[in-house]
């Protein structure tokens, strides 16, 4: 689909030159001349791109972005500013804004900034705001990760690369945006890439962006994406030997060459790579480049997986119950002890991401103020023997089990849409995504229409 762009600025002959240039370019483009009519259109069409100036009466280009940054979290804002008020952009950009030019600007300054934005927004780029930081407690707040957290506090700061060895579901995800979030960087992007996702003869030019064909707007790499942030580069073990090969010359150098024009331009990216290899072994035998090991292994960080770390069980059941109450609006308020007691008796394969989501099937399905052990049954990748689960205590098999608790996760489901729209079954079931018709059975079956 082809990307819109809302101009908005006072003055008719900027609007004019910036809707001409960006249409000439491909883009679909819409003008607003100030800051409240920006806000209306905005809130009833969608846009992919804004780009302000700075300087209007009434809302102005800083309003205005706050505003996006509230209403609309993932829409990159661009300002346009005169040189005088560059220091104003400067701190637009760390409250959120994703670019500003300066007056008088160049028709290709406009284009590349507008084609990095867009990219952004086509990769799912984000920035870690303020408010992720909640998700570190699975780090601050476990006992045998205090260590772990001392040194992100004290790395974080440096520009060094980090090399991060944790089996899949450890969080080395997480460690990442920790680091991002505790460095001077973090009001830059963070751009996670997991290489072992991405086929090999395009790895290339995901990283490092490609001259597409003539007319076409060229796709800039997730590397220059990540100018001023973090890249963060999971499985790096996956990458081609071609690939890190440019990698090593970028480490070194600190540029980038234009696929499109072959000019050398500076790239300023702080670099963390995760794996579950062991990296040691690759460069032995040949799967890795031991310069690019070298280089990514300034500070390696080793992350425990959770089968040698039970103690920390009740702290992370406490952060991740709080977590999923605010996510579902449920109000469980702890965990049983000898419930506890069985998680501690699963070997957890899954790690972090297979607790997480045992506890969030339990929480949705339970009606207790406490989850017991027969709302955690069965623990993912247990057998499939009978479970005790049925109303009279009979023994269920594992296709009972899970038919039972399906029908008590739709009753659930049901019942919120019905309080959210205060009981219109029309709205519930356009909520539900099903036919009123549909709903209406099965509030018959589940013995809501009473309710």
């Amino acid at each position: 689909m082809q990307p819109h762009i809302l101009i908005v600025d006072d003055e008719p002959s900027i609007r004019l030159v910036l809707k001409t240039q960006l249409e000439k370019a491909g883009h679909s483009v819409s003008t607003c001349t100030n800051g409240e009519e920006a806000v209306e259109w905005l809130s009833n069409q969608p846009a992919q791109l804004v780009i302000s100036d700075l300087r209007m009466p009434g809302l102005d280009g800083m309003s205005l972005l706050r505003w996006t940054r509230q209403n609309l979290p993932g829409l990159p804002v661009i300002l346009i500013t005169a040189f005088g008020t560059i220091d104003s952009a400067v701190e637009a950009v760390k409250q959120g804004a994703f670019d500003y030019i300066t007056k008088p600007f160049e028709k290709e300054e406009l284009l590349n900034a507008v084609d990095k934005a867009l990219a952004t927004v086509h990769a799912g780029i984000h920035k870690v705001q303020s408010h992720d930081g909640d998700a570190f407690d699975l780090i601050r707040k476990a006992p045998s990760t205090e260590a772990l957290w001392s040194t992100l506090e004290r790395i974080a700061p440096t520009p060094s690369s980090v090399l991060v060895r944790g089996d899949a579901g450890t969080g080395t995800s997480l460690v990442a945006k920790a680091i991002h979030h505790l460095s001077p960087r973090s009001s830059g992007p963070f751009i996670e890439v997991s290489c072992g996702a991405i086929p090999l003869h395009l790895m290339d030019a995901e990283l490092f962006g490609s001259a597409l064909q003539p007319g076409m707007p060229p796709k800039p790499g997730r590397v220059e994406l990540a100018d001023g942030g973090t890249l963060f580069l999971d499985d790096v073990h996956a990458l081609p030997q071609d690939v890190q090969l440019k990698l090593v010359r970028f480490l070194q150098t600190g540029q980038l060459v234009d696929p499109r024009s072959g000019a050398a331009h500076p790239v300023d990216v702080r670099l963390v790579v995760a794996t579950d290899r062991d990296m040691s072994a690759e460069v032995s035998s040949g799967q890795f480049r031991s310069d690019l090991f070298y280089k990514l292994n300034v500070m390696p960080l080793t992350l425990v997986p959770l089968r040698e770390r039970l103690e920390d069980l009740p702290a992370l059941c406490d952060v991740m119950l709080e977590q999923i109450n605010q996510r579902y609006s449920r109000r469980v308020s702890g965990i049983q002890d000898d419930a506890l007691d069985m998680l501690k008796g699963h070997s957890w394969p899954g790690n972090l991401s297979e607790l997480e989501t045992t506890l969030e099937r339990a929480i949705l399905l339970t009606d207790n103020q406490e989850l017991t052990a027969e709302d955690l049954q069965p623990p993912s990748g247990a057998s499939a023997e009978p479970v005790t689960v049925g109303q009279g205590g009979e023994q269920l098999g594992l296709k009972d089990y899970l038919r039972m608790h399906t029908a008590r996760l739709e009753r659930h489901r049901i019942r919120h849409a019905l309080n959210q729209e205060a009981g219109n079954v029309t709205r519930a079931a356009r909520r539900l995504g099903i036919s009123r018709r549909s709903l209406q059975t099965k509030m018959k079956e589940y013995g809501l229409r009473e309710r």
